[in-house]
């Protein structure tokens, strides 16, 4: 098990960017998928984002291509989600989520360690 933070939410206006944050307190953390999810109100959790162990791969849904881009920094036990021309859209809470030793997982199934969540809230 890993123990995931993310930072970085917050309100911005549609066509602004942020950038998530998880941090996680693993010292094995490049033997981990990781991946961003959101919800918002009233909807099912989407797969946002997803990125290999070792950062040579990654996978976007297609309502976020071209603007969102995942990384990782393993030597600092982070991964990132850079979000940029943000719509409203966007607004959910996004979520970091990681499995040891996996390929990328598009459903949330596919993921045993998950985060809190930050609120990213995105207006018109």
């Amino acid at each position: 098990q890993v123990q995931l933070i993310e930072s970085g939410g917050g309100l911005v206006q549609a066509g602004g960017s942020l950038r998530l944050s998880c941090a996680t307190s693993g010292r094995t953390f490049s033997a981990y998928a990781v991946a961003w999810f959101r919800q918002a109100p009233g909807k099912d959790r989407e797969f946002v984002a997803g990125i290999s162990m070792n950062g040579a791969s990654t996978t976007y849904a297609d309502s976020v291509k071209g603007r969102f881009a995942i990384s990782r920094d393993n030597a600092q036990n982070r991964a990132y989600l850079q979000m940029n021309i943000l719509k409203p859209e966007d607004t959910a809470i996004y979520y970091c989520a990681a499995r040891l030793l996996s390929i990328i997982f598009t459903d949330g199934s596919g993921y045993n360690n998950w985060g809190l969540g930050t609120q990213v809230t995105v207006s018109s």
